[in-house]
Parts: C-alpha cells; structure tokens; sequence
C-alpha cells in the first residue's frame, strides 16, 4: 500500500487528492488507490506490473525509480492470495485496485 501511495503522490500534481479505499467484498478486501495524475496508456496497464517498466513521462517533473515498486507488489499480493491491477483514464488519472483474501483464525 506505500508503494501505491507513494506513486499516487508523485503523480499527482500539488495540490490534487488522492484516495485510499477499502471495501469488504464475498471473501476478500478490494483496495483502491487512485491519483489525478496524467494517466497510463491502455498498453502498458499490465507491462507496468513487470520488472524495471516504467511509463514515459512527459511533463518535466522527475519521476525518477526503479520500475521494480509494482513488480514487487504483484508477487507480494500473490504470495497472500490476492491480486492487482489498474484502470486509467489518460490527462484523468489511475486507479490502483488490489485485493486480499479475508482469513479468520479458529482456534
């Protein structure tokens, strides 16, 4: 979730909101995060997901990083059952979705 955050802010000019938010849905928690930065074009919605991929920016601030946060992400929430993904909109911005499988401990 500090991953998706962090880039949230980055991208988002100054000023603007970011959300964070959690729905409980059938077995699991869908997490939402979701910027007003420039958006991500439709054909690099799953490449940015894969290690050292970055999306060209083209306005002058420094987005500078690895292109590993996302990649990192997707085998973490894999490894705990859940999965991630995003939706944008390009000059409207990106959603961030991921989710985690409710697990209650009996004892």
């Amino acid at each position: 979730m500090t991953n998706l955050l962090s880039n949230a802010i980055r991208f988002s000019s100054v000023g603007n909101t970011v959300w964070l938010t959690a729905f409980e849905q059938d077995s699991e928690i869908l997490f939402a995060v979701k910027d007003s930065g420039c958006g991500i074009p439709e054909d690099k919605l799953e490449v940015i997901f894969e290690r050292f991929q970055q999306v060209d920016s083209s306005d002058s601030r420094n987005h500078e990083g690895t292109g590993l946060g996302l990649a990192i992400c997707r085998s973490i929430l894999e490894m705990h059952g859940g999965k991630i993904w995003a939706e944008s909109i390009m000059g409207v911005g990106s959603t961030f979705y991921f989710t985690l499988p409710i697990t209650v401990n009996s004892k």
